[in-house]
C-alpha cells in the first residue's frame, strides 16, 4: 500500500512538515523540547494535520483507499494465515494512528517547550517550504478515490493481470461497495476506524491531558519499556548474529583468501620460491675454473654414455 500514488503526496507532506519544524527551531529534533508551535506555524501545524490524518487512513483521505481495501481483502481472504495477518494489520493500524497523534501533539500542541532563545525568532517557515506544503496536502486528501478506486471497482488492468478465482477477494469487494463513496462511507463503521480513534485518543490522553502519564507508566513496566527502547532488541541480534557473523566471515576470508593464498602463496611465495632457486644455483656458481672444467668433463661424459646407449 505505501508504493501507491496517493501514498506519495501525503508522506512528502509529512516529511516537509517535519524539515518546515527543523528549520524554525534552528535544526533541534527533539520532540520533547517542541510543543505549541501550531500558534507560530499554522499553515505547517494544518498540513501536518491533513498528512497525518491520510497515514492513518481516515476515511476519504488519500491513505484510506488503499489500506481499508488492504484490510478488508485480509479478513474476506481464505487463503493460509490471513487471520493472523488481519490481526497484524489490525494491530498496525492502532499503532500507527497512537505514534502519529502522538507526533502531532507533542509538537504543535500542548505547553510549549521550546528553547527561550528559539522561541523569540519562531515564526511560520517562508513560502518556498509552506508553497510546497499547501500544493501536496490538496491530493493528500482528494486524489485517493480518482486514482485508486478504478483499481477496485473497475477495471483499471484490463487484460494486464490475471487473477485466479481464488485470489478475486479485491474483486468481490468492489463488487459489493458499488464505488468509492460506498467504500468510504463504510469506513466509519469498520474496526480499523475505531481502532485509529483508539490510538488517538490514547495519544491524547497521555500527550495532552495527562502528560506525566507517561512517566509513571515508564516507571512501573521498566522492563518492558527498556525492551521497547531496545527495539525488541533486533538491533543487538542484527549487529551480533548478522552483521557480526557477516564481519567474521570476512575477516576468515581475508585472512585465507587475500593473506595467505594471493599475497602468501600466489605473490610472495612466488618471490620466494625464485629467491630459493636462485640461492641453490648460486652454490654452483663459485668462480673456480677447475670447477666448470670438471663440470664440463662431467657433462660431456654424461652425453657420450648417451650416445653409446642409444647406439648400441
Amino acid at each position: 500500500a505505501s508504493s501507491t500514488p496517493p501514498h506519495a503526496f501525503f508522506k512528502a507532506v509529512l516529511f516537509l512538515a517535519a524539515g518546515s519544524v527543523i528549520i524554525a527551531l534552528h535544526h533541534e529534533q527533539d520532540m520533547r523540547k517542541m510543543g505549541g508551535l501550531w500558534k507560530h506555524m499554522p499553515i505547517t501545524a494544518l498540513t501536518a494535520w491533513i498528512g497525518t490524518l491520510a497515514l492513518v487512513g481516515f476515511p476519504g483521505f488519500a491513505g484510506f483507499f488503499s489500506k481499508d481495501a488492504i484490510i478488508e481483502a485480509a479478513a474476506a481472504s481464505s487463503l493460509p494465515a490471513a487471520g493472523f495477518a488481519h490481526f497484524a494489520v489490525l494491530a498496525g493500524v492502532f499503532v500507527t494512528s497512537l505514534y502519529s497523534f502522538r507526533l502531532l501533539f507533542l509538537v504543535f500542541h500542548g505547553r510549549s517547550r521550546v528553547d527561550h532563545h528559539a522561541a523569540e525568532h519562531l515564526h511560520e517557515s517562508p513560502a518556498v517550504v509552506t508553497g510546497p506544503l499547501l500544493l501536496l496536502a490538496v491530493p493528500s486528501v482528494l486524489i485517493g478515490a480518482p486514482l485508486i478506486a478504478p483499481m477496485l471497482f473497475g477495471d483499471y488492468f484490463g487484460s494486464a493481470l490475471h487473477v485466479l478465482p481464488q485470489h478475486a477477494t479485491l474483486l468481490e469487494l468492489g463488487e459489493h461497495f458499488h464505488g468509492a463513496l460506498s467504500f468510504a462511507l463504510h469506513g466509519f463503521m469498520t474496526p480499523p476506524f475505531w481502532l485509529m480513534l483508539a490510538g488517538a485518543g490514547t495519544a491524547a490522553v497521555f500527550y495532552l491531558l495527562r502528560p506525566q502519564w507517561p512517566a509513571t507508566v515508564r516507571h512501573r513496566f521498566s522492563l518492558v519499556h527498556h525492551i521497547f527502547e531496545r527495539k525488541y532488541y533486533f538491533d543487538d541480534v542484527n549487529q551480533t548474529v548478522f552483521a557480526g557473523g557477516l564481519r567474521g566471515i570476512g575477516s576468515l576470508l581475508w585472512r585465507v583468501g587475500d593473506v595467505a593464498l594471493i599475497d602468501g602463496l600466489a605473490v610472495n611465495g612466488t618471490a620466494r620460491t625464485v629467491g630459493r632457486l636462485a640461492a641453490a644455483l648460486r652454490r654452483i656458481q663459485t668462480g673456480y675454473l677447475y670447477h666448470y672444467a670438471f663440470a664440463m668433463i662431467i657433462g660431456l661424459a654424461a652425453l657420450l654414455g648417451m650416445i653409446w646407449y642409444v647406439s648400441f
